[in-house]
């Protein structure tokens, strides 16, 4: 009765000595689908976007960018490895997220305002603003989030003063029917939660050294960039901050958190999605160069 079972057990123990003695090791899942510690492709972005802050893919190999200290959008072609295009749509100001949505594209300024260039493709574009009254005072995240035609816009600080605020970070929606900002937030994260995350996954989190020399878990959750993945729905979060990525459920629940390499992301500042689930993620150059790191979506 038992014999086939036996034997099945057998054969799948000596299979795994067998990969011992030979060195080798199981191969371990990878539930984000990207390895985060090697890029498939490096690009070196022009001394213009130095302070590159944000992309948005517009379709085929090309993407828009931003830097957040001009009001020019920059259109860049990963293939051809060069700026294709460029153009002033508004005055000088700290812009930091940009998201498409049909033949326009949407720039987050800092303080919350929302600049939409339609027809961005062309020269004869057309400029709205919106001031979406939300009350944090730095902004960095934006992305589209087709299954609700909403912008989402993520808070790098926080959205109030006292205790209660101290430890929560928010990402709010804006209707584009009726090009108003939610009353609440879509999202809220409590960094105290984040953290009984990372230590019930053995996540190692930024340490600082106390007086006392005891080292302290410190997460600071400043969003840098958001983008809503194609294919899963998932949030992914970024924290130039922390070197962390974050990944959500679309109800905002955690489900993965992952270390990135300080000297490959000195300052990830925009994320961006391919069709077929590629990630581009940039990083401002600070004192070295302006990069764009792309990596490639495998199914698990």
């Amino acid at each position: 009765m038992f014999g086939p079972l036996v034997r099945k057990f057998v054969i799948i123990m000596i299979s795994i000595l067998l990969s011992i003695m030979l060195g080798c090791t199981v191969p371990q899942e990878n539930p984000l689908g990207y390895d985060f510690s090697s890029p498939d492709a490096t690009y070196v972005l022009p001394d213009t976007l130095r302070e590159v802050s944000g992309l948005a893919w517009i379709g085929g190999s090309s993407f828009a960018c931003i830097q957040d200290e001009n009001g020019i959008l920059f259109i860049y072609d990963v293939n051809l490895k060069k700026l294709t295009n460029q153009y002033t749509f508004h005055i000088d100001g700290d812009y930091e997220g940009i998201a498409r949505t049909g033949n326009s594209v949407y720039v987050l300024r800092s303080d919350g305002v929302l600049f939409q260039v339609s027809n961005f493709a062309f020269a004869d574009f057309r400029l709205n603003t919106w001031d979406t009254g939300i009350p944090a005072e730095d902004n960095e995240g934006l992305c589209y989030d087709r299954k609700n035609n909403r912008l989402l816009i993520g808070c790098k600080s926080k959205i109030g003063k006292g205790p209660e605020f101290k430890d929560k970070r928010v990402i709010y929606g804006f209707d584009l029917n009726t090009k108003k900002l939610t009353s609440e937030p879509v999202y809220e994260f409590d960094i105290n939660a984040l953290k009984r995350f990372a230590l019930q996954n053995r996540i190692s989190l930024p340490e600082k050294d106390k007086k006392k020399g005891e080292d302290e878990q410190l997460l600071k959750l400043r969003i840098s960039a958001i983008g809503i993945h194609p294919l899963t729905g998932r949030l992914f979060l970024l924290s130039a901050t922390d070197y962390m990525m974050f990944v959500f459920d679309s109800n905002g629940k955690i489900e993965q958190m992952e270390r990135l390499d300080h000297r490959m992301f000195n300052k990830a500042e925009g994320i961006s999605f391919f069709d077929n689930g590629d990630i581009l993620i940039t990083n401002e150059a600070q004192s070295k160069v302006p990069t764009l790191l792309r990596f490639n979506y495998e199914v698990r």
